[in-house]
């Protein structure tokens, strides 16, 4: 933790990193707000190894369990200040933007932008940036101005660059499995994914974590008390994002913030709704396998996939199995994992030459909501006509789920507004939306809907009525 070695050998197994933090360490500059990674007064830095070089990611404190930082440096609000009682750049320039009130959140704020100054080369930041930055933060006296202002003077003071030599975590890296126990429940950290297979063909009721931003809230809200966690941050193999000649190969424990620019490239109609996934420190640590295999039908991440054409592979000790991401939903909270098996990455097809991809996130909020739709589409034509379709929708059903009946629709039929209109009515054959406290079914029947025509208006550039259809829809907020 920050310039000192800790080691912890007996610890509760879902001991989180405040936790600790606070109560262990005295180190009460972390604060616990809302516990469930949403408020961000917890945000920490986490520095890793990767590549031999030593990378800081903001993350949330109240959510990530001690035991996945072995092998890693800590850093608090309280590391920052230099030997000699100097501020870093960021925390000098809160002071001079007078950019804390009560001061709750701020220790949060510092860190977030402390992390994301440590990657950042150029000039000041855009409002644009610094809102993304910073969508993990939330404060309730400044209102946010001068946060932002402190933002751009921070990189205006410069320096403050954190340690990155890769030499004290070099000789903490090993190739055994981590194992820390209170004494009747265990968490354990295999070094590599042969390790890891093994460990959950002995153990297939061990509940695997990778960024534990879902679990933590079991955790936390739910008091849920987990006897046996299996962590696969430490497996190299498994955090890899590799483009191919035919598609992009992401790791089952890549974070989404890894992927978000590879991903981006290669679909740029998925950019806008992977800046509105969470936010940046929860980004930093979810996964792109975890957000997959926990199943959820409102997880945004899986439609936008499937849209895509994205197939999964799965492994364990008995060997490994691929299928079409869509088959792997089975039904509400039931998935196609067999015990002792795990997600083991995804491969993303690179999109056909001339294909139209879009994808569309509709939450009451526009940052860190859950979404009431998810509508991701993928369209190839010859000349006018229809010659593939893949619509994906998530929190229109148990699962996130295909419009098979919608994409039939389509197929083999000219892109105009006749076909569309035969498309959206077959959507009621493919969906039956329940009312939640997110939406009522009958607002998510319309928004699918809207969301397809949409996609049809922005994909048709000739279409002389474009610029009304476009004013006609400018309401939705997707």
């Amino acid at each position: 933790m920050g310039d000192r070695p800790v080691t912890v050998d007996r610890i509760e197994p879902d001991i989180t990193i405040l936790e600790w933090l606070r109560r262990t360490e005295g180190r009460t500059g972390t604060k616990e707000g809302c516990n469930e990674g949403d408020c961000g007064a917890c945000t920490v830095l986490v520095g890793s190894l990767e590549n031999g070089a030593v990378r800081y990611r903001a993350v949330n404190a109240c959510i990530r369990p001690l035991a996945t930082l072995d092998g890693c440096r800590l850093l608090t609000v309280e590391d920052l200040a230099a030997a000699d009682g100097s501020l870093h750049p960021v925390q000098q320039a809160m002071v001079e933007c007078h950019a804390s009130q009560c001061g709750f959140c701020t220790p949060g704020f510092v860190m977030s932008l402390a992390g994301w100054m440590q990657e950042h080369e150029g000039p000041p930041p855009d409002d644009a940036l610094i809102d993304e930055v910073l969508s993990g933060n939330l404060c309730r006296c400044t209102g946010y101005a001068p946060i932002a202002r402190a933002a751009t003077r921070a990189v205006g003071i410069g320096g403050g660059r954190l340690d990155t030599d890769p030499a004290p975590l070099a000789t903490l890296r090993d190739a055994r499995t981590l194992h820390v126990s209170d004494g009747t429940r265990h968490v354990f950290a295999p070094a590599d994914l042969d390790a890891l297979l093994d460990l959950l063909a002995e153990r297939p009721g061990a509940r695997v974590i990778a960024g534990c931003t879902d679990v933590g809230l079991w955790i936390n809200k739910a008091m849920r008390v987990l006897d046996e966690i299996v962590w696969i941050g430490r497996v190299d193999a498994l955090r890899s994002i590799v483009e191919r000649a035919d598609s992009l190969e992401i790791g089952a424990a890549a974070s989404w913030q890894d992927a978000l620019e590879p991903l981006a490239a290669l679909y740029p109609g998925m950019r806008r709704m992977l800046l509105r996934f969470a936010s940046r420190p929860i980004r930093n640590a979810a996964t792109v396998g975890g957000n997959i295999a926990n199943g959820s039908p409102i997880g945004d991440g899986s439609p936008a996939l499937i849209a895509a054409g994205a197939t999964l592979h799965l492994a364990s000790r008995d060997g490994r199995r691929s299928m079409p991401l869509e088959d792997f939903f089975i039904d509400y909270g039931k998935q196609d994992l067999l015990p002792g098996e795990i997600v083991e990455r995804i491969s993303v097809p690179k999109p056909a030459p001339g294909s139209l991809y879009r994808c569309y996130k509709l939450s009451k909020r526009f940052d860190q909501d859950i979404s009431a739709v998810l509508a991701a589409f993928s369209l190839e034509r010859d000349g006018d006509t229809v010659t593939a379709a893949r619509i994906a929708m998530g929190g229109m059903a148990a699962t996130p789920k295909r419009a098979a009946r919608a994409e039939a629709a389509l197929l083999g039929q000219p892109w105009n507004r006749r076909t569309l209109d035969r498309a959206k009515a077959a959507l009621a054959e493919d969906f039956t939306p329940i009312d939640d406290m997110r939406a009522s079914a009958a607002y998510r029947m319309t928004a699918a809907g809207n969301l397809l025509e949409r996609f049809f208006i922005e994909s048709g550039e000739d279409d002389p009525d474009r610029e009304n259809d476009l004013l006609a829809l400018a309401s939705v907020d997707a």
